[in-house]
């Protein structure tokens, strides 16, 4: 017989399986892979940062945040270029395509939403919600 943790662990890890795979075939639609969206998503918000401070930012390790750059750039969705200030530093920068995937890749974002959530009520949602932050509390 299962105990209820385990259950809630294994519901949990179905969940994360299934989200990435849906995740990720509704990027691979956009040309993309997971993780490529959050760092666009950055330079979205903070465009011209270093790629040190994309990995900071997105609590990645330098060399995956350094892929996942050399490919957006051979995408043509990014372009580094040296800081005026220091040579040293490069700083990542969007191109215009890199721009026009902000509205597509938000859809693909309120699409797993809304296809995680459906058939919540309000009540439902705040008290997910707040397991949900005692769950990455836990964690921390």
């Amino acid at each position: 017989m299962l105990l209820i943790e385990d259950e809630i662990r294994e519901i949990l890890d179905e969940i994360s399986t299934k989200k990435r795979r849906n995740y990720s075939e509704m990027l691979r639609q956009l040309g993309l892979h997971i993780g490529q969206d959050q760092l666009l998503c950055r330079l979205w918000k903070e465009d011209g940062v270093t790629q040190i401070q994309l990995s900071e930012r997105l609590s990645c390790e330098p060399p995956t945040v350094a892929n996942m750059v050399k490919a957006l750039e051979n995408y043509g969705l990014i372009y580094r270029e040296r800081d005026k200030l220091d040579a040293r530093v490069n700083r990542v920068y969007l191109t215009p395509k890199g721009q026009d995937l902000k509205e597509p890749i938000e859809k693909v974002w309120r699409k797993q939403q809304d296809k995680l959530l459906d058939g919540m009520s309000t009540e439902e949602l705040l008290i997910l919600k707040k397991l949900l932050n005692k769950m990455a509390e836990n964690l921390s």
